[in-house]
């Protein structure tokens, strides 16, 4: 058996038992997972209503916007559910909790990101599949563009965070600045993009890149627009560049915290 196969059969075993302890306590899963959609829902309604009043703005129509959110809560769910630890490596190796990881022959960084699940972003995939049967296009084109729109806005979560979460490495705890880039990116990655000029706009598609994930549903999913698809593609792939790099230069600088413990 090739060492991929083996690689993959691990990590879907992982996503199993992540699942299968989330699963343990159903009550509390549905009803966590159930108030991330509600929570969802409050916020697409204010937009309807918006687009009420103004049914163009600045080109995006309200399809567009749903899209916007069906992508952007999609791409975050499945982050933070497949790789629940982009949101809390800080902690981890602020800690020096990374000693069981290290100890074990899989790669760090894939072992660290898979091995945590976050219940309530569950509540995002559903919603942001909700979006997708009522607003999508549902022809095979559409649903591939979709698919290939969450793995880039998946991809884009994950490694923006990581890149923020590996500052623990060279600063110390940096659980509140983790945070405060979270919030700021997931905020800007659910407002129309063309609302948005001069720095502000630059500032969307390099410091803070929640723009190449707003954009998606023009650049992508109306009208294919090959220059931005591949600006898309390509900050994905230096994202994932710089967190991997980023946290393997950190590792080197790791304190171990010396604690015996077990992966629960």
């Amino acid at each position: 058996m090739s060492t991929a196969v083996k690689l993959l059969r691990f990590v879907l075993a992982c996503w199993k038992l992540n699942l299968a302890g989330a699963m343990e306590y159903r009550m509390s899963f549905l009803l966590t997972a159930g108030m991330m959609v509600v929570n969802n829902v409050v916020w697409i309604f204010y937009w309807a209503v918006y687009f009420t009043k103004f049914p163009v703005v600045n080109g995006w129509e309200l399809r567009d916007v749903m899209m916007m959110w069906a992508v952007g809560a999609g791409g975050f769910g499945l982050s933070a559910v497949l790789f629940g630890n982009s949101y809390a490596m800080a902690g981890l190796i602020a800690n020096g909790q990374l000693d069981t990881y290290l100890t074990q022959p899989k790669p760090v960084l894939l072992h660290v990101l898979i091995s945590r699940m976050s219940v309530s972003a569950i509540g995002d995939v559903v919603f942001g599949l909700m979006l997708y049967a009522v607003f999508g296009d549902h022809t095979v084109t559409g649903l591939l563009k979709f698919a290939f729109a969450l793995t880039l806005a998946t991809a884009i979560f994950v490694f923006f965070n990581v890149i923020a979460q590996t500052l623990a490495f060279y600063i110390g705890n940096a659980e509140g600045i983790g945070q405060q880039v979270f919030i700021g990116f997931v905020t800007f990655s659910t407002y129309p993009t063309d609302i948005f000029r001069g720095l502000g706009r630059l500032v969307l598609f390099t410091v803070i890149p929640a723009g190449f994930i707003s954009y998606l549903p023009i650049g992508l999913l109306r009208e294919t627009q090959w220059t931005f698809v591949a600006g898309a593609a390509g900050m994905a792939a230096l994202l994932a560049a710089g967190g991997i790099l980023l946290f393997y230069r950190g590792l080197k600088r790791y304190s171990s915290g010396n604690a015996i413990t077990l992966r629960s």
